[in-house]
C-alpha cells in the first residue's frame, strides 16, 4: 500500500507521545505536589527531547483517593494542581512550542464525592436517580449482588450496597468510584457537553481511561465463567462478555468521535485504554469513524524475547494496515517500570527505546523511561495507593517485595528526579515530596544530558531521527525473514528512501547480512561494525541503518 503524502496525513498520524504524572512530574509552588505551574516551567524537557504530544494524566477536582481517576468537578482543577487560568496557560504554552496536548478523561466513572452522585444516591426518584447504574439485589430484602460482575481486579463484586435507595451501585473499578449510566440521554448530553468544554479550550484530544467498559449489558446477564489470560489485561475468572467490549461500546466510540470532529478544528484524537486481543481492540477504530488509536497492552506486558517481540509486530501490521496505526508503548504509571522487567540492564533499555521510536506507529513514553527511572521500593504499610490499601494490605512484605508485577502504584509514580541537589530539582530541598523520590545516581536528568551516551541522550537522537526520517516516522514496515533466533530485523520504506532496524536480543555477538548495503546512522553500542552487508551487533544492542 502507497503511504499518503506526509501533508495528507492527520499531526497524530506517527505522533510520539510524552505521559506526564502532573503529582510527579515537578512542584512549582514548594508544597511537594507537583502541579500545572511546575510542568509548565519544566515544558522544554518534553520539547527539547523531540516528542510531538502531551499526554496529562487528570487534574481536576477530585477528592485524591484514587489521585485524579476519582473526578468531582470535569470543569474545574483540583487547588493543588492549579487553577483554571492554569489550565490555559499550559495549553497555550504548548501550542507556542509546536505541542499537542492531550488530557486523561475518565469516562466510565465519577467519584461518590462529585454532585451528581450525592443526588442520586439520595432517592430513587430525584432528578439524577438514573445517572449511576443502579440495580435491585437478589435474596430476601436485595442484599446479594444483582448479578456475578467483579471489578476490574477481580478481587470482589463491582457491586456496592446503598442503604439510602436500598439498591446496589456498580462500581467497576474501585468501590468509590460509581459507574455512570450512559444509557441515560442526560448522563450522555452532560458527559459530550464537558468533552466539548475542553476541546473549546484548545485540547488537542483526549486519552480515555477504562473505555471498554462504559457501556455495559442493558440486561445485566451474568458472565460466564472461564480462566481468560493476554490482551494486556490481569488474568480474571470470568469473561466480560457482558460488562466489557460490547456492541454498544464500539457504538459509543462513534457516537464520541462525531463530537471531536463538529469541534472546530476538527483535527483532535481520541486514544482509547481498552483491552483485549488485537482483533477486538481494533473494532473501536471503526470504519475510520471511531476511535482514532488504542493502545497495545499486550506490548506493554512485554518479554525480552525477539520472538516474543517479532510476533507481536506481526499481529499488529495484520490488525492495524496502514492508515489505521497500531499505538506501542513499554511503560504507564500503573505497570512495573521497564528497567526493572530488564533486570536493570541499560543495554537492553536501549534496544527497546530504539525499537519503541522506529516502529510503524504512535510511541508513548511515561515520564522517567528516558532515564532508565526504576521502581522506588515502597513498603505496603506506607503505601497512598488506594488499591492497596483496599485489597492488599493483608499481603506480607516479604511476598510483595518479591512479586515481578508490582501491586504498589505509588512505586512507579516517584516524583521526577531532575538533579542530583536535595529535593532532586522536584520540589525545595526543605520540602518532603508526596512520594520518596528515587535516588540512583545517574538517573536526573541533569546528570544524564552531560553525559552524551545516556539513555536520555539516546532517546534524543532517536527522536529527532524520527523526525527527519519520513520512512520512520510514517513509511510502511517489513519484517525481515531468516534472521538469528535472537535477532530481530525490520525494514521501514518511504517512496524515497529505506531505512532497517536490527536488534539482538542474545548474550551473544550476531552477525548478520543485511538485504543491501547500508550505514549505520545509530546505535546503541560502540562496537557496532557493518562493512558492507556484514553487520556485527554486540549482545543486547541496536542499529538503525540507512540502505543504499
Amino acid at each position: 500500500m502507497t503511504e499518503p503524502a506526509a501533508t495528507e496525513l492527520p499531526w497524530w498520524h506517527g505522533t510520539t507521545i510524552y505521559h506526564v504524572y502532573p503529582r510527579s512530574f515537578a512542584d512549582g509552588n514548594g508544597d511537594g505536589i507537583g502541579d500545572l505551574r511546575g510542568l509548565i516551567d519544566r515544558l522544554d524537557h518534553v520539547t527539547d527531547l523531540g516528542f510531538d504530544t502531551l499526554w496529562l494524566s487528570p487534574f481536576f477536582t477530585s477528592p485524591q483517593h484514587d489521585f485524579g481517576y476519582d473526578v468531582s468537578d470535569y470543569r474545574a482543577v483540583a487547588p493543588e494542581y492549579g487553577t483554571l487560568d492554569d489550565a490555559d496557560e499550559l495549553i497555550a504554552a504548548c501550542h507556542e512550542r509546536g505541542l499537542r496536548i492531550v488530557f486523561d478523561l475518565v469516562l466510565n466513572h465519577t467519584s461518590e464525592q462529585h454532585p451528581w452522585f450525592r443526588e442520586s444516591r439520595r432517592s430513587r426518584t430525584n432528578d439524577k436517580a438514573d445517572w449511576y447504574v443502579w440495580r435491585d439485589g437478589k435474596g430476601r430484602y436485595g442484599r446479594r449482588p444483582p448479578n456475578n460482575w467483579r471489578s476490574s481486579l477481580e478481587v470482589r463484586s463491582a457491586w456496592q450496597w446503598s442503604p439510602e435507595r436500598r439498591q446496589w451501585y456498580l462500581a467497576s473499578f474501585l468501590p468509590w468510584q460509581p459507574d455512570l449510566n450512559w444509557r441515560s440521554p442526560d448522563v450522555r448530553r452532560a458527559m459530550f457537553d464537558m468533552a466539548r468544554f475542553w476541546l473549546d479550550r484548545g485540547v488537542d484530544g483526549f486519552r480515555l481511561d477504562l473505555f471498554g467498559t462504559v457501556m455495559k449489558d442493558a440486561e445485566f446477564r451474568n458472565n460466564p465463567l472461564h480462566l481468560v489470560t493476554g490482551g494486556g489485561d490481569i488474568p480474571h475468572l470470568w469473561r466480560r462478555v457482558h460488562n466489557e467490549n460490547t456492541d454498544d461500546n464500539f457504538a459509543l466510540a462513534r457516537e464520541l468521535r462525531s463530537v471531536t470532529d463538529d469541534v472546530a478544528p476538527p483535527d483532535r484524537v481520541l486514544l482509547g485504554e481498552v483491552f483485549g486481543s488485537s482483533a477486538t481492540v481494533r473494532r473501536y477504530l471503526g470504519d475510520h469513524d471511531g476511535l482514532h488509536l488504542v493502545f497495545l497492552f499486550e506490548f506493554l506486558a512485554f518479554r525480552y524475547d525477539a520472538r516474543f517481540v517479532r510476533d507481536r509486530i506481526s499481529a499488529y501490521e495484520s490488525a492495524f494496515p496502514a492508515p489505521t496505526q497500531p499505538t506501542y508503548v513499554v511503560e504507564n504509571h500503573d505497570q512495573t517500570r521497564s528497567i526493572d522487567r530488564l533486570g536493570g540492564d541499560l543495554r537492553k533499555a536501549r534496544v527497546l527505546a530504539v525499537l519503541l521510536l522506529t516502529l510503524r506507529g504512535v510511541a508513548c513514553v511515561y515520564q522517567g523511561q528516558e532515564l532508565g527511572q526504576p521502581n522506588t521500593y515502597i513498603p505496603l504499610r506506607d503505601a497512598q495507593d488506594p488499591i492497596v490499601r483496599e485489597f492488599f494490605s493483608w499481603v506480607p512484605e516479604v511476598i510483595a517485595r518479591r512479586l515481578r508485577r508490582r501491586i504498589n502504584r505509588d512505586e512507579m509514580r516517584t516524583p521526577m528526579p531532575w538533579d542530583a541537589s536535595p529535593g532532586h530539582g522536584f520540589c525545595p530541598p526543605e520540602t518532603v515530596p508526596w512520594l520518596p523520590i528515587s535516588a540512583v545516581p545517574g538517573r536526573d536528568v541533569a546528570s544524564q544530558r552531560a553525559v552524551p551516551g545516556s539513555l536520555l541522550n539516546l532517546y534524543r537522537r532517536l527522536l529527532r531521527l524520527r523526525g527527519e526520517v519520513r520512512a520512520l516516522r510514517h513509511g510502511e514496515l517489513r519484517l525481515v525473514p531468516d534472521m538469528p533466533a535472537d535477532v530481530l530485523a525490520y525494514e521501514r520504506s518511504a517512496p524515497t528512501e529505506r531505512y532497517a532496524v536490527y536488534a539482538n536480543f542474545g548474550d551473544r555477538v550476531a552477525r548478520v547480512q543485511l538485504t543491501s548495503a547500508g550505514d549505520s546512522v545509530l546505535g546503541t553500542d560502540e562496537a557496532i561494525s557493518l562493512t558492507g552487508r556484514d553487520l556485527r551487533l554486540p549482545q543486547h544492542s541496536a542499529t538503525v541503518v540507512r540502505l543504499r
